[in-house]
This record gives C-alpha cells, structure tokens and sequence, in this order.
C-alpha cells in the first residue's frame, strides 16, 4: 500500500528531498543542481510508472505494445520540410486565413507527443528498445528538426493556441526529461528558448482567457518543467504560486463551485474532461514538487481534496465518468491516426480520473486516503465493459497506480454511493440508487445547450434539453459508449423535448456560445430525492416548455406542460432512446402484449398504460397516452461528429419511444415514469397502482406529485400559486419527505437566483421547528406552517433545508 504523504506537509515520498541528499551540508550551487535532478528522477517516475513487474501482466504487453508503436514511429519517421512524419504536415500554407489551421498545429503538437512515445519506449524496459541507440538518436533527430523547423523562439503561433502552449511544450519537455543525459547543453538551450517564446510568464500574470481552471494548471505544468529541465528556481516558484487562483471556489466561470460543480470555458460543465486534467495535473505537480524548496503550501489547496467526493465522485458510475460532464469530448470516439481502432468512451474517460484520485490520495488525509482507494477499488471491479487493467489506452503510470489499489489486500472494495446531487451552477443533477444510477443535463442563461469546437460535437444541440442519461449497475453499461453518439439520432435524445427544426453543424457558434434566455432552472433536495424543473426554450427554435423530474426511490416521475413552438415542424419528446448494439435483439413489451422484434418497425400505440424494454427496464404512463415507438437501425461514423474521428460506418439497432405533439403544438403536455432496471411484472404492478402516484398540477404556471407510501410531495412553481396542500408567493423549488418519525424535511431553493424574499405555507399540522438556515426569517407553525424567507439571491440556488417536526 502506497504510504500516503501529510496533507499539510506533503512530506517527500521519495528519494530526492534536501533531507535525502544532504543538501545541508553541500555548496549552495551543487545544493541547488542536486535538487533539480532529484526533480527530474522525480517526474522520470511519474510519467513513466512505478512499483511495477514489467514482466508480469498487464505491463508485459503495454510495454511490447509500446515497442511495437515506437517501431512503426521510428519506420515512418521522415524529416522533411512543414513534417516530421508524412502524415501529420504542420506547415500551415495560409495561417492568416486558413480555417483549418487549427489541424496543422495539432499535427505539430502531434509530432512531439509521437516523440515523447519514443522517449518512453527508450526508458521503459521490456519494450524491445530499451536503451537502443538508434532510437536515442533519432528521438534527438527529430527534437532538432521540430525545433530547426516550427517550435522555435523566431516562429509564429498559428492555428490552435492549446497546441504551442500545452500540447507541443507537454510533449517536449517531457522527452527533454526522458532523454536528458543524451542531449547537449546546446539542444536544450534551444528547446527551451522555444518554450519560453510560446509559454512566457505572462500567460499566468491574469487569472482570465485560456489562463483559467484546467488550462492554467496545465500552463503550470509547463512553467514547472520548464524550470526543472532548465534549473530555473523562478519558473519553479512562478508555477507554484500561479497554482493559488485555481483553488478557491468561484462563483461563475471557470474553476470549482462551491455546489461541486466543475465548469470551463465560462459556460461549459465539464467535470469529466477538463475536469480530468485539472484534478491529474494537481496531482501530479503535488507529487513532483512534494518536499522540495517549491512544495504547494497554499491553504486553499485541501479544497481539491474536498472535492473529490463532491465534485468528481457522484459522476463516477462503474468505472465511467458521465457524458453529460465531458463537453465536446463525447464526440472523440473510434479514432483516426495515432488512435485508429481504439474507441473512445465514457469508461476510457473514467480511467484516468480513477488514477488520479488515488495519486492525488497520496497528499491527502490517511481517512480520505483509504477511502477513495476503497471506492476507486469498487468502481474499477464493476467496470465489466471495459476493465480499467485491459485499458488500450490508459498510461503505464496510471495502470500501475490502478493495479497497486487492485493489488492491495487491505483496501476493501466500496459499493456505488446512493444520493441525490443537485449542480446548479452548472444545471446539472445526479440520482444514485442501488442498482442503477441516472444523470440529467440541462442549460440556462449561464450554462450553454451544448459545446462544439475544432470540428468536434458539430450535432450536440440538444443534449441540454432536458437529456436523461441512466445505468445500471450489471446492465447497460455500454448505453453511451458503444458508438451511441455517431449512431443516435441527434433530434431524439432521451428526456429531451424538440423541434424537429433542421439545425445546421455547430448552430448557435462554438465554444458554447448558444444560451437560453431563461433564469428557472434547478431544484430542491433533502440529498436522498428530488424535485428538479427546466424552462426550455429551444436553440435557434421558438419552442418553449416547462419540464420537470421528480427523482424517487426506484422511479423518475416525468412531467412535461405548457408545449408550444411555431417553428412549423414537429416537436417531440423523447421518452427513450437505448441504444441495442449491433444485434439489437432485446423484447418489447406494451400493456403485455409482446411487440415484433424485427427492424424497421413503427407503431402507434394509442391509449397506453406501460411497456418494458427486455434487460433494461419499464415506463408507465399515467392514464394513458398515446406514444410513438420505433425500432430501428441507424449509421453513422464518427468522423460525422468529429473531423478527427475514424470514417468507419457503424451501425448500431435502437428502440425508441417518443410523444409526438404535433407540429406547432399549443399548451401540449406529457406524463411518464422511468423505472431503470424493473422488470414488466413490477412495471405492469406499478402501472395497475393507481394511487400509488397523485400529479397535482402539470401546467404551464407549475408541476408537482405526491407519493403518498413514501411520504413525498415535490413541487416546481414557475409562479407563485397553490399546488394540493403548498401555496408559494413566487417561483421556487420544494420537496417535502415526511419520516416515519414523526419528523419532516422541507427542501426550498430558487432556481432563478432572483428571490429577495419568500413565503411558503405547507397546510399540514407542525409542532415545530428543529432546524433551518440562515435565510429563513421567520416560522410559524399550528395547524399549519408558514416559511417566510429573507434574500435568496446569495444561495446561487443551492436548496435550503428545514426540519420540522409534525403534529
């Protein structure tokens, strides 16, 4: 088990440390070179891996595979002028008007990532190349040449500023440590003469731009590196202390917020892609710069370890981080080049932030320690889709750190943690319960519909509209990840209502540039259910609908109203869209009667009660409807949604079920439950129970329900009015959940970060008050009980929880 360091000291885990090296007693000079080469063995280790067999699986065959990759890269490489290898040309012939100027400069970037892949097949054992000379020699080979040829201190920056900023000098600098005692003092002026041009201290001076969140740690990374292999103590110290601003919480914009939301570039909730490098890269310059003279010492740093579990945690489901926190990443699937053949995914997205928390546990408490290896144990053992350890992907050192927790008999494995997590700051909300897990994306004034970028997630309109992501614990863990995102249709996303108005690639402008004007958007909850609602206004559309989720113990109550758009299309909403995989052959159900299983096939069911989707779960409409529901197969290549994607046609079966209101609907409504993982017995059962759900109101001014069995009342009030036994005098949020105690919590909070004062009577008799926030002002309790609450607009929607105790 891997000893963790001191939270406060981050006391040296390693040899290298002033202490170790008995600096005390050298010259100041020697004191200092010593301490930068103890740096350099230092990140030698972390990106190369420790505390491995590299005889022994599953090192042998990545370290063989390595080899066999550094091969082929070394067989192809051909230096000539605008390219280092063929097919990766980075000389931009127009970088003032190209437009995709953006790809050269990532073939650039591309180029030193392909020698850093030499470099460590140079390091590494077992990869047939081990120490090879020709290798070494041509690692320096193309180094020069890069240099000689566009990564220079004469160049100008052309096309994406991501790869002469963070991409190339990454690559670079991690190879100058790998091959440091092979290069001369010359090359390395050089190289960092070239890093210093592109990455100047200036590009941490402001907090703001591309300096922010996970750029800014990975800009310090740089600067960091830049100092080590340079034996700069001001780069050193400059990367350090221009760590500071990314620790503490924001309250908009990029960075984290104190909700545990992860947002970057301004609008964009992206806790599993940036996400991802940010916590990785703390990580890792904790761990580099840990007992030396640059150790992080700011206070505000244990904020990342608190948000390991508020944060990063409640996204993590079985060894995949969700998609509706990856951004445009989603879209980076079957690859071309360097990745052709390998698939990209949520699980493949989860891996690396799997490792992370547990390198990032090594600064950490002993508690926290042990429990997030507990928990990444657990997650990386119900990874059945595509084990951590058989990850084509993942680096060496994160295998290792991944196989260590796998391989140590004292930590024992965790089950998924239940809950629910609202995420207003980024209008996002996580369900967890045994057996299956849910997430909903949603977007307002603040948070964009969607990101697209550099040719990437061009068709993601609609993924915040309302998209309902679910899985289960044993099933349908590949929903998203097998080819889902090339092959579904972009206009049917599950939970989703749209115009089927034709939108064009990136509609609404890149970078998450397209928001809705609309401020209600949130929740309340107690942390176990929840009352969650989005005003909708589509993108480039003049639909608008008020939806609502009601998230319960085994269902998710689904409530739309207030449907209208003349847009003159249809609009839909899509109460299901799982994707079947290739053969596409599970059963389908509708009020009992077995529907056929061949493709195409389109029905109208009219009148509707329940169905149930065989090895996924059931839908129940209250009262009836009528509903859509298609089998069918669709195609679809991943070079459609990303220009750097394989142009391989997939084909994958769905089974979809949508409410068609029509084309320009007035005033249209739906109703539906999702119940992940029942089974048609326990579908049908629920769909027979007439009083087990009561819809209280489903309109345009507001949408609410009772389950009566589990003492449950959620409400969403667009406006003020009275909802069965609730009268709100404005907009809010509440959900009510009465204990068999005799106690019960009220959860309030206003989704429209507009509320200055707030008055909420509940007509249920209450003895008292036990507890409640700050923002309440006044209670007053009898035969019913009156909330009256002071300004809200400094909760930034986050619910506010009162505790009574009834009569």
């Amino acid at each position: 088990m891997t000893t963790p360091w001191s939270r406060r000291g981050f006391l040296a885990v390693c040899s290298g440390t002033a202490a170790a090296l008995g600096l005390g007693t050298s010259s100041p000079a020697s004191a200092a070179a010593d301490e930068f080469a103890a740096l350099r063995a230092k990140w030698r280790t972390l990106i190369l891996g420790e505390g491995f067999d590299p005889a022994a699986e599953p090192f042998a065959s990545r370290l063989a595979d390595l080899g066999g990759t550094a091969r082929r890269y070394l067989a192809s490489m051909s230096p000539a002028t605008g390219a280092l290898w063929p097919d990766l040309p980075y000389a931009d012939p127009d970088p003032d008007t190209d437009p995709e100027s953006y790809v050269y400069s990532g073939n650039m970037s591309t180029s030193y990532t392909r020698l850093s892949t030499l470099a460590q097949a140079y390091s590494q054992p077992g990869t047939g190349l081990t120490g090879d000379a020709a290798l070494r020699d041509a690692v320096r080979t193309g180094l020069d040449h890069l240099h000689d040829d566009v990564y220079n201190a004469g160049q100008a920056r052309y096309g994406n500023w991501w790869s002469w900023q963070i991409g190339a000098p990454q690559a670079l600098l991690d190879a100058c440590v790998l091959m440091y005692d092979a290069l001369s003092a010359d090359q390395l002026a050089g190289y960092l003469a070239a890093v210093d041009r592109f990455v100047p201290d200036s590009v941490v001076s402001s907090y703001s731009g591309t300096s922010t969140g996970a750029n800014r740690v990975d800009l310090c990374r740089v600067l960091a590196l830049r100092g080590v292999v340079g034996a700069d103590a001001a780069k050193v110290a400059l990367a350090r202390d221009a760590l500071s601003p990314v620790f503490p919480y924001v309250s908009s914009g990029d960075g984290l917020h104190t909700d545990g939301s992860f947002i970057q570039h301004t609008w964009v909730p992206y806790t599993g892609s940036y996400g991802s490098v940010f916590l990785g890269g703390l990580g890792m310059l904790f761990a580099l710069l840990a007992g030396s003279s640059w150790e992080v010492t700011d206070e505000h740093r244990t904020i990342v370890f608190d948000s390991v579990e508020r944060a990063w945690a409640p996204f993590l489901y079985n060894g995949l981080v969700m998609d509706g926190v990856a951004g445009r990443a989603v879209s980076r699937g079957l690859s071309a080049g360097d990745l052709s053949g390998v698939q990209q995914d949520d699980h493949l997205r989860g891996h690396p932030v799997l490792a992370s928390i547990v390198l990032l546990g090594q600064g950490a408490s002993a508690a926290e320690n042990a429990r997030w290896r507990a928990l990444v144990k657990g997650w990386m053992r119900r990874d059945q889709y595509r084990p951590p350890l058989k990850d084509p992907v993942l680096g060496l050192p994160n295998l290792a750190r991944l196989k260590g927790v796998e391989d140590d008999t004292t930590v024992r494995a965790l089950p998924e943690p239940t809950g629910h997590r609202l995420f207003p700051a980024m209008a996002r909300a996580t369900h967890r319960r045994p057996g299956w897990a849910a997430s909903l994306s949603m977007a307002n004034k603040r948070i964009a519909y969607y990101e697209s970028g550099n040719g990437e997630n061009p068709r993601g309109w609609h993924t915040g509209s309302g998209m309902l992501y679910w899985w289960g614990d044993t099933f349908a863990n590949d929903q998203y990840s097998d080819a889902f995102w090339p092959t579904v249709d972009p206009y049917r996303l599950p939970g989703t209502t749209v115009s089927r108005k034709v939108l064009a690639d990136g509609a609404g402008g890149d970078w998450g540039a397209a928001k809705p004007d609309v401020n209600w958007v949130g929740g309340a909850t107690d942390g176990h259910r929840a009352a969650v609602g989005q005003y909708l206004k589509g993108l480039q559309s003049t639909l608008v609908a008020k939806k609502s989720w009601f998230f319960l113990d085994d269902t998710v109550v689904c409530l739309g109203a207030g449907i209208s758009c003349t847009d003159g299309t249809a609009v839909e909403t899509t109460v299901e869209n799982r994707n079947l995989g290739a053969a596409g052959s599970a059963s389908f159900t509708v009020d009992g009667r077995a529907e056929p299983a061949g493709y195409p096939w389109s029905q109208t069911l009219t009148d509707t009660g329940w169905a149930h989707l065989g090895g996924h779960g059931g839908y129940v409409f209250p009262g009836g409807a009528t509903v859509r529901a298609v089998r069918e197969a669709r195609e679809g290549s991943w070079s459609s949604i990303n220009t750097g994607g394989s142009t391989t046609v997939l084909s994958r079966k769905y089974l979809t079920m949508y409410v068609d209101h029509g084309t320009d609907p007035v005033n249209a409504s739906y109703a539906y439950l999702l119940m992940p993982g029942a089974s048609a017995a326990r579908t049908r059962a629920r769909s027979a129970d007439r009083h087990w759900l009561t819809v209280l109101a489903n309109t345009n001014d507001q949408q609410g329900v009772s389950v009566r069995s589990l003492g449950f009342t959620g409400v969403n009030f667009w406006f003020g009015g009275t909802v069965g036994s609730l009268t709100a005098s404005d907009p809010c949020s509440v959900m009510i959940s009465e204990k068999k105690d005799g106690t019960a919590v009220i959860a309030v909070s206003d989704p429209m970060l507009m509320r200055t004062g707030l008055t909420l009577t509940w007509r249920r008799p209450v003895a008292s008050v036990t507890s409640a926030p700050a923002t309440l002002a006044s209670a007053e309790t009898g035969k019913s009980l009156t909330l009256t609450f002071g300004d809200l607009t400094g909760t930034a929607g986050v619910t506010q929880l009162i505790t009574v105790r009834l009569r």
